[in-house]
C-alpha cells in the first residue's frame, strides 16, 4: 500500500492553496474588515466559514466519490446534474471569475500609475487576455513553469504585506458600517461566497485527488485522507491571509476610507506604507498571479464545455476569452454588484450538494434525498438571487417573512424541513420494500 510521505503531503497542501490563492481571496477581505470596523472578528469568523470551511468540505466531499462534479451529482440525474455544473463553469469561468482577476490586476497594478481611466482599463485587458489567450491555446510547461515561480513570490509578497498590517497598521480600528452591526456573523458569512472559493473547489477537487492517485496512492480511504490533509494546510495558509487582509481593512479608514473595493484599500495600504516601489512590486505579483489563475479558469472551462458540447477546445477559450474581456470592461465595482445575485442564487445549491454528498451513508436512496432537497433550495436560492438583486417587490409576501430572509438566507428553514421529510419517506419507502 503507497503512502505519501510528509514532504509529499506538504507539496499536496501548498498546491492546493495554491489553486484557491486568486483575485477574489485578496480584494474581498480588505472591503469587509473595512466595513466591519469594531465587529472584525465576527465578521470574519463568518467570512472564514464560507471562504475557508465549505471549500475544504467541497474537496472532501469530491475525495469521496472518487470523481468530479459528475459524480457528486449523479443522484441529480444528468440532465439536472449537467445544467448545475454548466452554471458553475460559467459563474468561475466568464461570467464573473475570470473577467475579475483582470480588473483587480488592473485595479491594483495599473491604476494607480494611469488615473483607472475607461481608456486604461480596455488596452490593459485587451494585453491581458491576449497573453490569457496564447497561454491557454499554447499551454506547454510556460503555465507550470510561471506558477513555480509565481507562488513563492506570492507567498513571501503576502508574508509582508500582513507582517506590515500587523506591526504597522495605518491607523485605529474605524467605525462599523450599517449592514454589519447587526449581524456581523451572518454578514461576513454572505460576503465569503464573493471568494468563489466553494465552487473553485468543485472543479479542483478532481485535481487535487488525481494528483494523489499520480503518486500511486490508490486505497480510497487514504486518498479521502490525505484530501483532507491538504485541505487542511491550504485553510490554514488561507485563513492567515484572510485574517491579516480583514485587520489590514479594518485599520485603513484613514487612508481609504472611501475606496469602493477591496483592490483600492490595498493598494491605498501598500501606496501608504511602502511607497512607489512597494506599488510596483505589488502590481508585478498581482497581474502575473491573475494571469495565472484566468488561463487555469479558462483551460477548465475550455476542457468541459469541448467534451459536453461538439465544440472544439481552441473555439470554446477564444470565445470565452472575449467576452471574458467584454465583462472586465464593466469595471470591479459593477462586476462586484452584478455577481453577488447570481452568487447568493448559485451558493445554496453547492452548499446542499456538498452537505448531502457527505452525510449520504445516512440515506437508503440517494435520488430520493436529493432531488426534492436540491429541488427545493433552487427556487429559495432563485429568490434570495432575485431579493440581492433589487426584485424584491417582485417576490410574494410568503418568501420574505421566513427567517433570515432578510439576510439572504431563507433558504436555510425550508431546506432543512425539506430535509427532514424526504429522509423519513426515505425510511419508510426504504423498510416496505424490504419487508
Amino acid at each position: 500500500m503507497t503512502r505519501l510521505k510528509s514532504f509529499d503531503l506538504l507539496a499536496l497542501g501548498f498546491m492546493t492553496f495554491a489553486l484557491f490563492l486568486g483575485a477574489g481571496n485578496i480584494i474581498f477581505p480588505p472591503s469587509a474588515g473595512l466595513a466591519a470596523g469594531d465587529h472584525l472578528w465576527r465578521a470574519a469568523l463568518g467570512f472564514l466559514l464560507t471562504g475557508v470551511g465549505l471549500p475544504l468540505l467541497t474537496v472532501v466531499a469530491l475525495a469521496r466519490v472518487g470523481g468530479g462534479m459528475d459524480r457528486l451529482t449523479a443522484p441529480l440525474g444528468k440532465v439536472a446534474g449537467a445544467l448545475l455544473a454548466v452554471a458553475v463553469y460559467l459563474a468561475i469561468g466568464p461570467l464573473f471569475a475570470t473577467p475579475r482577476t483582470a480588473v483587480v490586476a488592473f485595479e491594483m497594478g495599473i491604476a494607480p500609475f494611469s488615473g483607472g481611466s475607461a481608456g486604461s482599463l480596455l488596452l490593459f485587458s485587451v494585453l491581458y487576455f491576449a497573453a490569457v489567450l496564447f497561454l491557454t491555446l499554447n499551454p506547454g510547461q510556460l503555465v507550470n513553469r510561471i506558477g513555480k515561480f509565481i507562488t513563492p513570490i506570492l507567498l513571501a509578497a503576502l508574508i509582508v504585506l500582513g507582517g506590515a498590517a500587523l506591526f504597522a497598521p495605518a491607523g485605529e480600528i474605524g467605525e462599523t458600517a450599517a449592514g454589519y452591526r447587526n449581524t456581523p456573523m451572518l454578514k461576513g458569512f454572505l460576503e465569503g461566497y464573493l471568494t468563489m472559493d466553494t465552487l473553485g473547489a468543485l472543479v479542483f477537487g478532481i485535481v487535487i485527488a488525481t494528483a494523489i492517485r499520480d503518486r500511486g496512492v490508490i486505497e480510497p480511504r487514504l486518498v479521502t485522507r490525505y484530501s483532507m490533509a491538504a485541505g487542511v494546510i491550504a485553510a490554514i495558509g488561507l485563513s492567515l491571509v484572510y485574517l491579516t487582509l480583514f485587520y489590514l481593512g479594518a485599520t485603513s479608514h484613514g487612508i481609504a476610507g472611501e475606496a469602493q473595493n477591496g483592490g483600492q484599500i490595498l493598494t491605498a495600504y501598500v501606496q501608504h506604507t511602502f511607497g512607489t516601489p512597494g506599488s510596483l512590486l505589488l502590481a508585478l505579483v498581482i497581474t502575473l498571479a491573475c494571469l495565472t489563475t484566468a488561463v487555469g479558469l479558462i483551460t477548465a472551462c475550455g476542457e468541459f464545455f469541448s467534451q459536453l458540447l461538439p465544440v472544439s477546445y481552441r473555439a470554446v477559450v477564444i470565445v470565452f476569452a472575449l467576452f471574458s474581456l467584454a465583462v472586465a470592461n464593466q469595471g470591479l465595482t459593477q462586476l462586484i454588484s452584478v455577481s453577488v445575485p447570481v452568487l447568493v442564487g448559485l451558493y445554496p445549491l453547492a452548499i446542499v450538494l456538498v452537505g448531502l454528498s457527505l452525510l449520504d451513508r445516512f440515506w437508503l436512496s440517494q435520488s430520493r434525498v436529493f432531488v426534492p432537497v436540491m429541488a427545493v433550495t433552487l427556487v429559495f436560492g432563485v429568490v434570495d438571487g432575485l431579493a440581492a438583486a433589487g426584485f424584491s417587490s417582485a417576490i410574494p409576501a410568503v418568501f420574505t417573512q421566513l427567517p433570515l430572509a432578510e439576510q439572504s438566507m431563507g433558504w436555510l428553514v425550508p431546506v432543512l424541513v425539506t430535509l427532514v421529510l424526504t429522509v423519513i419517506v426515505d425510511r419508510l419507502v426504504g423498510m416496505r420494500r424490504a419487508a
